[in-house]
């Protein structure tokens, strides 16, 4: 054997490392079952309401807006972020209630369930990126290592992008024995960082599966999935209900506001909790992300148009990710949550809390907000009744 002989193997595994960070495409019988998919339609997964991926609008004043030094300032807190040291002391002993949230920032949150342990897009790594050395950064250390949660029956992925989708934190969760509940298609960049595939509940919108007497169902959401540059949609994106003998909680994952929220309540719901992304808005991709009162309004359409079970705000605080203030989203649910009269948690990230019990409602991004704008108005031309703007949230539950 040539020196060139030991040298192709170790470039064939450098390649690969490169690469792995992007996951894989379904092939096979996944593909094979995609394809049977009514959701899939001309060779990629449709969304229920259409919605516009990319960004609308110039690319070059979105690049002014968003690397302006300005801006910047505005999107980053002006102190350290006040994480509550979660230990596993802290989540030991059962809720009461039967139901206990630890939102641990972004979108991952520990659901404790009746009696089971459900961990939702759990993103422990630094960066949301392919790269270690680029992409957005964390603006606040995760509560606790991954290694100190304790045992998890369920982990619950909403789609594949690097702010839901982790490669160390999958990684590291591969080596225990835990389930993962996956939408179609996600599971061939499991499958490729280690998860075996008897561990994994791959499933299409409206489809539910049973772990240890917990009821997970996939259920649509407005968004799209992609890790590369070659985005050809052959994964899909959800959102979640969850469903224990007592209790019934939600989980959006990342959506743009559309009508079927009123249909998952109908059929899920009331819930106990949702956990509802309320952050990395834009005007530039109006369709696949919610704003604030969006969000309320989608919490109140899944909860049947009255106030009902408490609202968790999550996708917002940890990661830089649109041009809105660092605590705008906080700021402005917290407005149109108190205009509808309904429950809110504003837990620090790592703060366990039981939606039964005493709610987390101190403002405590206020000492480090940089100044908040107004909210960006919605083009007149976007799907949907959702609200625009503070005061514009319909409390009569009119449509």
């Amino acid at each position: 054997m040539t020196g060139a002989d030991y040298l192709l193997p170790l470039r064939t595994r450098l390649r690969s490392l490169r690469t792995e960070p992007f996951g894989a495409d379904p092939a096979g019988a996944r593909m094979e079952r995609i394809r049977r998919s009514p959701h899939f339609v001309d060779g990629s997964f449709q969304n229920p309401v259409g919605a516009r991926t990319r960004p609308s609008g110039s690319t070059v004043e979105f690049a002014k807006i968003y690397f302006q030094r300005e801006q910047r300032a505005r999107r980053t807190p002006n102190g350290a972020v006040p994480v509550h040291p979660t230990t596993l002391a802290d989540l030991a002993a059962p809720p009461v209630s039967g139901l206990r949230l630890t939102w641990m920032g972004h979108s991952s949150v520990l659901a404790e369930i009746d009696g089971s342990r459900v961990l939702f897009d759990p993103v422990w790594g630094e960066r949301c990126s392919p790269f270690p050395f680029a992409g957005p950064k964390r603006l606040h250390p995760t509560p606790l290592p991954l290694t100190a949660l304790g045992p998890v029956d369920v982990v619950v992925i909403s789609h594949d992008h690097y702010d839901h989708l982790d490669l160390p934190t999958i990684r590291a969760l591969a080596a225990t024995d835990t389930v993962f509940a996956v939408p179609l298609g996600v599971g061939a960049h499991l499958e490729r960082w280690g998860v075996p595939a008897d561990r994994m509940r791959e499933l299409d919108w409206n489809e539910t599966t049973t772990v240890g007497g917990i009821r997970l169902t996939a259920t649509p959401a407005r968004h799209f999935c992609g890790r590369g540059l070659r985005n050809q949609q052959h994964a899909l994106w959800a959102s979640w209900a969850v469903a224990g003998p007592e209790h019934r909680i939600y989980h959006s994952g990342d959506t743009g506001y559309f009508p079927g929220f009123r249909d998952i309540g109908a059929e899920h719901g009331p819930f106990d909790a949702t956990m509802i992304q309320i952050g990395a808005y834009s005007e530039y991709w109006p369709d696949i992300h919610m704003t604030p009162a969006e969000g309320m309004r989608a919490h109140l359409d899944l909860q049947g148009g009255t106030p009902h079970g408490v609202l968790l705000p999550i996708h917002w605080g940890t990661f830089n990710l649109a041009p809105h203030a660092w605590a705008e989203p906080a700021e402005w649910t917290k407005d149109v949550g108190d205009e509808a009269d309904q429950p809110l948690a504003f837990p620090r990230p790592g703060e366990p809390f039981e939606p039964a019990g005493i709610l987390p409602v101190e403002p405590w991004w206020r000492p480090l907000s940089p100044a908040l704008a107004r909210p960006w108005p919605l083009p007149a031309d976007q799907a949907g009744p959702a609200p625009a703007a503070r005061g514009d949230l319909d409390l009569a539950g009119e449509r």
